[in-house]
């Protein structure tokens, strides 16, 4: 594996920045901008590259060190984590706003962590605002003037930042292990960072009973057996009407965004509630995008609960009792349980019935449980999503095995199909000709697919159909008519 690359982690108080120096740095809109503060919460990575050289970006929440609320205090720490790991810190202060007391004490509380660090003083748009640098030299370190939204004074920046760093790569790694890029999907509040956290076996998402807690898409790669994914954790989507704020509306475009980059996409349900309208419509745009998904039904050990809860007091009733009875491992065994798996699957897929191809796994992010599973799925999904038929096998399976006229289709014409060949991978498109001039009734569709799935077995990944109609010679006509 190439070595890890050195970090630079971009710091300070919120709504000074930092989001916009980050997607300036690392040329991408990674980072939600708006003038609404507070809005990056979790560490976001990015990579920057100069003059062949490349640097890891870390953008970090804005940090207020004495505010003890959740959300405020999980930034802190997130922070603390980044700047742990980081190479050299870079202060973003505004220009306009002067020296406050909290750029002081954020630059006092770097000095204590050992680091280098230099101070970026944003928002200086013109030559005659460079005067308003001076104030903070007073901090004893580098002091850089930039405008981060028009990338003035990037290259000096960046120029220091990579004089400072003792280990600096080259720009041309070696290739890595082909990587799986995984969108952690789902409503607000539902496990999605808590499931993060479980498979990379750190806190990389702030977790807490709030809802939305997540506002940017937080990146986090790991290697495991041999393989490379990528996890997106996307803020939580909810329904238009029910975003407000500009950052929430901003945050479902990015959420919606990273799973349109993603190769397998994880779709969080809560098991407690079951399977909602808002779980239905995320659901939709998985499907649409030509994702491949997992269905993840997380807190489930507590559907079990209140499952055994409630089969308890019903048992209580019939006997005639009023107390609630506490003894639920008792009376819901483990047959019960099992009988409730195979009723909580009918009802998924009857929600669901759009994503029949989809596995399900029932399992609880909070304590791990059945989290394993994850893995070797995503791995027969990302698989199968990039799976190539020849042509030949194709063709020889449509000739062979495909009993045709079993396809139910409402024209009195039967549907022939004379040729069929893979057009592209992920998701897997055939190109098929047939017959018939107006597209193939959906039935037909659905079972032509259901067939190809039975043979080639494609797990978790949508399948798409382009027909064709040949040309076909009057012999050939004449032949069909006799017939």
């Amino acid at each position: 594996m190439t070595a890890a690359l050195p970090s630079l982690v971009i710091v300070g108080r919120p709504n000074v920045g930092k989001s916009t120096l980050f997607n300036r740095l690392t040329g991408t809109r990674r980072s939600i901008v708006t003038n609404e503060p507070g809005i990056t919460r979790d560490r976001i990575y990015g990579k920057a590259e100069w003059l062949g050289r490349a640097l890891e970006i870390v953008d970090t929440g804005g940090i207020v060190p004495d505010d003890k609320a959740l959300i405020p205090t999980e930034i802190l720490r997130q922070a603390h984590v980044a700047i742990k790991k980081a190479a050299l810190l870079v202060l973003v202060v505004d220009s306009r706003a002067g020296l406050t007391p909290l750029d002081e004490e954020l630059a006092r509380m770097l000095r204590t962590t050992g680091k280098k660090f230099v101070v970026a003083v944003n928002k200086v748009d013109a030559v005659s605002q460079e005067s308003s640098v001076d104030v903070f030299r007073k901090l004893g370190v580098p002091v850089f003037p930039i405008a981060a939204e028009h990338g003035t004074g990037i290259d000096d920046l960046l120029d220091s930042a990579l004089a400072q760093v003792e280990v600096v790569q080259s720009v041309e790694e070696e290739k890595q292990p082909d990587r799986v890029e995984v969108a952690i999907i789902g409503r607000p509040n539902v496990g999605k960072s808590t499931l993060l956290n479980h498979l990379v076996g750190e806190e990389r998402s702030i977790v807490s009973p709030i809802a939305g807690t997540t506002m940017d898409n937080v990146d986090t790669e790991v290697e495991r057996d041999g393989h490379v994914y990528r996890f997106v954790d996307t803020a939580g989507i909810r329904r238009k009407g029910k975003t407000v704020l500009v950052a929430e509306k901003l945050s479902v475009v990015m959420a919606r965004r990273g799973l349109e980059r993603c190769d397998v996409a994880l779709l969080v349900v809560d098991a407690e509630h079951g399977v909602t309208q808002g779980d239905a419509t995320i659901a939709s745009y998985a499907e649409e995008s030509g994702r491949s998904v997992v269905i993840v039904m997380n807190k489930w050990d507590l559907a079990v609960g209140a499952a055994g809860l409630a089969s308890a007091r019903d048992d209580a009733s019939a006997k005639g009792e009023r107390r609630r009875v506490p003894g639920v491992k008792h009376t819901f065994g483990d047959a019960a349980k099992d009988r409730l798996l195979i009723d909580y699957e009918k009802m998924v897929r009857g929600k669901l019935k759009f994503l029949s191809y989809a596995p399900i796994v029932f399992l609880s992010a909070k304590t791990g449980d059945r989290t394993q599973k994850l893995y070797p799925l995503i791995n027969q999904c990302a698989e199968a999503r990039r799976r190539k038929i020849s042509t030949p096998a194709l063709n020889n399976w449509l000739k062979d095995e495909v009993d045709l006229q079993r396809g139910t289709t409402p024209k009195a014409r039967p549907v022939r199909i004379y040729y069929i060949t893979q057009a592209k991978t992920a998701p897997p498109t055939f190109l098929i000709f047939t017959n018939q001039k107006e597209p193939l009734h959906f039935s037909y569709q659905r079972f032509l697919e259901n067939e190809l799935r039975a043979k080639f077995d494609f797990v978790g990944t949508p399948v798409r159909f382009i027909q064709r109609m040949r040309k076909r010679d009057k012999r050939e006509d004449h032949s069909e008519d006799e017939r």
